[in-house]
């Protein structure tokens, strides 16, 4: 019998691989003859980075770049090969700033493409990029003058400060001192939202709140993401305002399509085809996947519904391992053959949450899984 093991990480109690590792001790103790392959994975947001540079055996590197207020700061990425994995958070992530410090008027995106620059200079040309967690509202505009370009006001003088609160000054792009190395690169990026540019469902209206904006910063900054757009249009003849995904991280999903030609991609998709995970699985009589919580938000993507989805084409039945479960009608309906949560809830949550009682109730959980697959 083949298990696949892959699960995202329960976080604040396991990663990815302490899961695995868990549920793998979990079946050798009950099937040791069982061959069982355990593969860490991600849905594009945190731990993305040590899920592929561990299952292709790549390395993590470090880079100073600077933080959404510019200050410098220490940011790590992942190598594998001629790829590089990066989540933007790593430099332009709202946890790196304090309550007070939130403002995507002035945060900008510049460290991200700090963290990409040193990537080519190590000779990477594949990136895959995770936008999950942003602090910023730029539309990438800071991300794109540290790669070479260089944004113009009506005076023609050059904006050297991109952030947010300068989208409404753009008035010409100038991209000539892009250097070929980066001309040559490839992006896939993970965008899990469907966030048009801008307008009322848009990245600013959206999004801005919970990154520091009232509601009058919101409108201006709206105002800039479609003043930007329109030097967008006629510059490059693409239009931004209502594309599905643009208004990913503050606008920066439509930044990656327009100026650097990205792949916008389902985040656990992006992870999953990096992987091949696809080969990993074939001929296997059982997958089990995970993730913190199972509950209505599975369904749109999170890690357990993207292995789910790749398990079921090649007709392979999958457990799900998850710390709760909220059931729902669109959680029944996935098509799970088991779904087990390890928390009892006799138990307080504080403690279920203690990183060496979640691996134990994990194999325990799995233990029990094997039982049944032996009884049916």
């Amino acid at each position: 019998m083949k298990i696949v093991v892959a699960s995202d990480s329960f976080k604040g109690s396991l990663s990815s691989r302490e899961v695995a590792e868990a549920t793998v001790r979990g079946i050798r103790q009950m099937m040791p003859v069982c061959e069982v392959v355990g593969v860490n994975v991600a849905d594009g947001g945190e731990g993305t980075v040590d899920a592929v540079v561990e299952a292709l055996g790549g390395k993590i590197v470090t880079a100073t770049v600077n933080d959404p207020l510019g200050r410098p700061i220490l940011a790590r990425y992942g190598v594998v090969g001629k790829m590089a994995v990066i989540e933007m958070a790593a430099a332009s992530g709202l946890t790196l700033l304090t309550d007070e410090e939130r403002n995507p008027w002035l945060t900008s995106t510049y460290g991200t493409g700090e963290i990409i620059m040193d990537a080519v200079k190590r000779g990477c040309r594949d990136f895959l990029v995770g936008l999950g967690g942003s602090a910023t509202n730029d539309a990438g505009m800071g991300m794109l003058q540290a790669l070479g370009f260089r944004f113009y006001d009506i005076d023609d003088q050059e904006i050297i400060d991109g952030c947010g609160g300068r989208l409404q000054d753009v008035a010409r792009i100038d991209d000539t001192g892009v250097m070929d190395a980066v001309r040559q690169c490839r992006f896939t990026v993970a965008c899990d939202v469907d966030t048009p540019f801008c307008g009322s469902e848009g990245a600013a209206y959206v999004f801005a709140p919970q990154k520091g904006a009232d509601m009058e910063m919101v409108a201006r900054l709206d105002s800039g993401m479609v003043s930007f757009a329109k030097v967008i249009e006629k510059t490059y003849g693409i239009d931004v305002t209502s594309m599905a995904g643009a208004g990913a991280a503050g606008g920066m999903g439509g930044g990656f399509y327009v100026f650097m030609n990205a792949t916008l991609k389902r985040g656990v998709d992006m992870v999953l085809d990096a992987i091949d995970f696809d080969s990993i699985i074939r001929g296997a009589d059982l997958v089990i996947t995970g993730e913190g919580k199972i509950d209505y938000q599975t369904v749109k993507g999170k890690t357990a519904a993207g292995v789910l989805a790749r398990a079921k084409a090649q007709d392979i039945p999958v457990v799900a391992i998850v710390g709760r479960v909220e059931k729902c009608e669109s959680v029944e309906q996935m098509g799970f053959a088991g779904v087990y949560a390890i928390w009892e809830e006799e138990m307080p949550l504080e403690v279920a949450m203690q990183s060496n009682t979640a691996a134990a109730n994990v194999e325990k959980t799995v233990k029990k899984i094997v039982t049944n697959l032996h009884m049916s």
